[in-house]
């Protein structure tokens, strides 16, 4: 039996695991059922984020069959179910908007180019590291976003278009709601209590789909006045997706490479965190930089066959882990039934009245918002409240794309000052709490002319300025200064110029300097700048003892020195 390398483990496919391990005809049953299923639940779903991301309905099928299929195929989770979610929703809308369907397949190629690289490059562990606040910042703001988007079509307003921007949006509302179709309302409402209600009586059958089946069958058969998706978008068709390259304008490249970062990120995020519910849900471990690759793939190859952005779709994993999902080819089979259903009964999605549609995607804001986990973040710490609302507020008012650039960034740099405050630089001496007796004896007793200096923290860049600080704020400068640095696990390029400078002055004007307790990155980092050797080896050890020892020798050495120099004039 084959086996993987080590090195490759990382990137590997976990449907290459079927490869090398027995597939019984129960474990094709249960993910054969469970794709089913599944495919079902997606179909309602896949159809509403499409026409709420301002493409044809067509077009959110398109994508959860051809990105579910590779994110499967490709992807580092046995579980995942991939396609459009409501997470892309104000992103692909205002793409759409501003460059047209051929800028939204470019970014999307873009950024599925982008995630494979931070597959290959092992980035998978670090995307996990995108603060909390951050990630429940723009979380809940696109779900008012999208909750905002769905008021014309669940009140039936007599709107032609709707602005784009949060404020321009509610203020063409409000001048619209004269134009209420009461048959509209009544129908988002009905929808709305079938998602939360039924659900709690009936677990097998989609409350969705049977929100829009029985929505669609009373509007047809009543002949109820609410616009549906044939008559405001036209007839869907029953064909597979026909490959098409976009029309690339490079005059507006810089734009789309900004957005297609903010894409990249936003499908790496939602897909590892997919991945790691479902490891909790089944107790398997996911790999992270293949699952990368997988939904750089899939997001390569969609918007090629008329796709949209798509990344793992938390729900509707769990939808398929609940009924007995055993491995890849579970995605599989729901991205097969979806392709029946779009062949066999695509024709009929144009009689789904789009009140049903607003509904479903107003339950769906809801769940995304997670009202209770804002309100606790809120209530936290004052910087991880200010990153919360940033990120919220410029979601909802500026932009998705500029929200988490932004987020990311403001908590990269709270994440600094805080390993700043950490970090500390202080004169040692014999009476601070919790020193061994041995060493408070010597610190009582250091030869004249010897300080020693503690170092705690990581000295990095946010810190380095400190080291400076306070070592130019010496009462006195010393012969020889132990700098004594066992609680310094990480040392960068800022922290080593801050010694190599103070190295330079010591060298002109005193003191000398020794080097006590260094860990393996900080000693690493030195040897490979050729600190070391400036220094002195000599003057770099590792027992506290043995640099205070060095340290009298060396005063006892400049002593005499002196005195010979003296006694020369």
């Amino acid at each position: 039996m084959w086996k993987i390398p080590y090195q490759m483990s990382s990137i590997v496919p976990k449907f290459f695991n079927l490869l090398r391990e027995p597939y019984t005809r129960d474990m094709a049953w249960r993910d054969i059922t469970a794709g089913v299923v599944v495919g079902v639940v997606a179909l309602p779903l896949a159809i509403a984020f499409a026409v709420a991301s301002g493409v044809r309905p067509e077009q959110g099928l398109y994508t959860a069959i051809i990105a579910g299929f590779v994110v499967s195929l490709l992807g580092g989770s046995r579980y995942q179910i991939g396609g459009p979610t409501g997470a892309f929703i104000v992103l692909t809308y205002a793409i759409v908007q501003d460059f047209g369907y051929d800028g939204l397949v470019v970014v999307t190629i873009m950024a599925g180019i982008i995630l494979v690289a931070f597959g290959l490059a092992r980035m998978g562990t670090l995307i996990r590291y995108v603060p909390y606040p951050v990630t429940v910042g723009f979380t809940t703001g696109i779900a008012v976003v999208i909750a905002s988007g769905q008021v014309k079509d669940g009140l039936g307003l007599a709107m032609d278009v709707v602005p784009n921007h949060f404020v321009s949006k509610w203020m063409a509302y409000a001048g619209e709601l004269a134009s209420i179709n009461p048959w509209s309302l009544a129908l988002s409402v009905l929808t709305v209590l079938i998602l939360v209600i039924l659900p709690r009586y009936v677990k097998r059958i989609p409350a969705s789909l049977v929100a829009l089946v029985l929505a669609a069958a009373v509007v047809e058969l009543f002949e109820i006045p609410v616009a549906t998706i044939g008559s405001q978008l036209g007839g869907v068709p029953s064909t597979l997706p026909s490959f098409r390259f976009p029309t690339v304008d490079w005059t507006s490249m810089p734009g789309l490479v900004s957005t297609a970062v903010s894409v990249a990120l936003l499908v790496a995020i939602e897909s590892l965190l997919s991945a790691v519910v479902a490891d909790g849900m089944t107790g398997r471990q996911h790999r992270s930089n293949a699952e990368l690759i997988g939904q750089g793939a899939a997001n390569i190859l969609a918007p090629l066959f008329g796709g949209i952005p798509a990344t793992g779709a938390i729900a509707r994993t769990a939808t398929s882990i609940k009924n007995g999902a055993v491995s890849p080819v579970a995605g599989m089979v729901h991205a097969a039934t979806l392709l029946v259903i779009l062949i066999l009964a695509g024709k009929w999605a144009a009689l789904i009245p789009m009140p049903v549609l607003a509904g479903i995607l107003v339950v769906v804001a809801w769940n995304m918002a997670e009202v209770h986990l804002f309100a606790r973040i809120l209530r936290s710490t004052a910087s991880d409240a200010m990153v919360l609302l940033v990120t919220f507020l410029l979601t909802v008012f500026v932009d998705l794309a500029v929200a988490i650039q932004v987020g990311v960034v403001l908590a990269a740099f709270l994440f600094m000052k805080r390993m700043s405050d950490v970090a500390q630089i202080k004169e040692m001496n014999s009476e601070e709490e919790d020193l061994p007796p041995a060493e408070a004896e010597r610190l009582a007793h250091l030869p004249k002319g010897v300080e020693v200096y503690e170092v705690k923290g990581p000295f990095f860049f946010g810190a380095a300025h400190k080291f400076s600080t306070a070592l130019a704020s010496m009462r006195r400068r010393p012969d020889v200064l132990v700098i004594r640095m066992r609680h310094v696990l990480a040392l960068d390029a800022t922290g080593l110029r801050v010694l190599e400078e103070f190295l330079s002055t010591s060298d002109k004007h005193g003191p000398a300097i020794i080097l006590s307790g260094l860990h393996a990155q900080p000693l690493v980092l030195l040897e490979r700048a050729g600190f070391m050797d400036r220094i002195g080896r000599d003057n770099v050890v590792g027992a506290f003892d043995d640099a205070l020892d060095r340290a009298q020798l060396l005063c006892e050495s400049m002593r005499s020195t002196e005195s010979l120099r003296i006694q020369d004039v």
